[in-house]
């Protein structure tokens, strides 16, 4: 049913002998079509055999999927979205495909910023205020 490698953007491929599936039987409402067909697909694959993965890539696709990993760095996919077996399979590779491309794009790197000069202002102001209240408790033997 797979046929060829799973292409994720330029550079990243997966070789069909790396893509393991199977199907099982899926939970949820459907009455006797639910107990008698395995509709829901369960696919498998080791990071290690996806080519062309940096170790960078690497990294990110294990913490954008590391509720999906198990055992040996093995990453697994699954799909009830349809009634059918063939869709859900396509599905899990559709999911997989955009784990992998989300994986390859590199996060925009942060910017600090700086607070603005009012807020610096407010900020001084307020804390002015509640140290006059609190000097305004102290004892004194005069009043």
């Amino acid at each position: 049913m797979i046929e060829g490698p799973l292409i994720a953007e330029p550079g990243l491929r997966v070789p069909v002998w790396a893509l393991r599936w199977k199907a099982v039987r899926s939970g949820g409402p459907g009455g006797q079509n639910v107990n008698k067909v395995a509709s829901k697909v369960e696919l498998r694959v080791t990071i290690a055999c996806i080519e062309g993965l940096t170790a960078q890539t690497g990294a990110r696709l294990r913490a954008l999927a590391k509720t999906r990993l198990v055992g040996n760095d093995e990453l697994v996919i699954t799909s009830e979205r349809t009634r059918d077996q063939g869709r859900n399979l396509e599905d899990a590779l559709a999911k997989l495909r955009v784990l992998l491309e989300a994986a390859q794009r590199q996060p925009r790197p942060r910017r600090p910023t700086r607070p603005t000069r009012g807020s610096v202002e407010r900020r001084l102001a307020a804390k002015q205020r509640r140290g006059d209240t609190k000097a305004g408790r102290r004892w004194s033997d005069e009043g």
